[in-house]
């Protein structure tokens, strides 16, 4: 469950005077940061780099959480990224190539300490790798909405994948909606369809916990020997290639059954024979990469992750935070979860206050 913590507001730095003084500190030096590097197939270390002093349109955000993403991360870690997605692999602001060194990761939420004076002072989430302190330009941080604290914010790049989802997927008012996996994917999707009208949203994992965490979200949850069946729209989020073939057997005839899953260097056998054909059914993938082309002309990136963003404005999405760790304790931590996840959704993690 969600560990309660000693809170503390980052929203803003609200007096006038606190946002003059911070972006007046001295950074004629360069800043010494720390971050997380992958360095080998399963294994990690935190290395030593220095950040150069922003210009206007740049920003130094100190960081108070990031998060690990179970899905690509966990790819990225063990090593198993195909050579033909190298490029296409690549995070927003990744150092290093694959398979190994390399620095990846992409929710970051900190604080600006300097640069464009509008933003400092502000917390802002941002496609960064797991690093301590860091410089981009300004227009790649987004900043929280009040509603929005530091700690649920790290969701913000899962979020923005739910989205894209059901965009892509095109639920309508009254659909029965199946999503088969319990991650933090699978699971803001299901709260996204779950606000629908009339949507019936059944979660589907082998694990009796997601059960309750399914219906905070307002959705039902069952095993997948127990699913409803027959859906409208089934979205397939376990990264397993038995979630797959239940996704498929869950949809109702001329259905789409939307993959979510990367698999990396793994093939997955996909049962199309039987009455895959016979019912119509229609197996689509969808990506963050790429916006929805059906939403493509009028939507940038970062229209839609100031979306994703104010989207958190719940804090039923604090469930989804199951476990945490401290920034020195990352190599270990990712490790740990790569051997055995167990029931974890998001693992977050902390960075020191200074």
């Amino acid at each position: 469950m969600y560990a309660r913590r000693r809170r503390r507001d980052h929203r803003s730095v609200d007096a006038p005077e606190d946002r003059i003084r911070m972006s007046e500190r001295n950074h004629s030096a360069d800043v010494t940061s720390r971050a997380f590097w992958v360095t080998g197939p399963g294994q990690g270390a935190i290395r030593t780099e220095s950040l150069p002093e922003p210009d206007s349109g740049a920003v130094h955000v100190r960081a108070l959480y990031s998060a690990i993403s179970r899905g690509s991360e966990s790819l990225v870690f063990a090593g198993r990224v195909p050579e033909s997605e190298y490029a296409r692999m690549r995070a927003p602001f990744q150092a290093g190539d694959f398979p190994a060194p390399v620095k990846y990761g992409y929710a970051s939420v900190g604080v600006v300490e300097a640069g464009r004076p509008d933003l400092v002072g502000k917390t802002v989430f941002c496609l960064h790798p797991h690093q301590d302190r860091y410089l981009v330009p300004a227009d790649a941080v987004v900043p929280l909405p009040d509603g929005v604290p530091a700690g649920r914010a790290v969701l913000a790049a899962n979020m923005e994948t739910a989205v894209n989802a059901l965009w892509d997927g095109a639920p309508r008012v009254g659909d029965r909606i199946a999503v088969v996996g319990g991650g933090t994917v699978g699971l803001l999707c299901t709260a996204l369809a779950a606000r629908i009208p009339g949507a019936r949203v059944e979660l589907i994992d082998p694990d009796p916990g997601k059960r309750g965490t399914a219906e905070d979200l307002g959705a039902s949850a069952a095993h997948p020997d127990d699913a409803a069946g027959e859906a409208d729209l089934v979205i397939h989020a376990s990264g397993r290639a038995a979630g797959l073939r239940t996704a498929l057997a869950l949809a109702g005839f001329e259905s789409t059954v939307l993959e979510l899953s990367w698999y990396g260097v793994d093939e997955v056998p996909a049962p199309l024979g039987g009455a895959f054909h016979s019912r119509r059914l229609t197996l689509a993938s969808s990506q963050v990469g790429s916006v929805s082309p059906a939403r493509r002309a009028r939507w940038p990136h970062a229209r839609r992750l100031a979306l994703a963003v104010s989207l958190l404005d719940d804090p039923v999405y604090d469930g989804l935070i199951t476990g945490e760790s401290a920034f020195a304790e990352l190599p270990g931590a990712m490790a740990a979860l790569s051997r055995a996840p167990g029931g974890t959704i998001c693992h977050r993690v902390r960075y020191p206050e200074t």
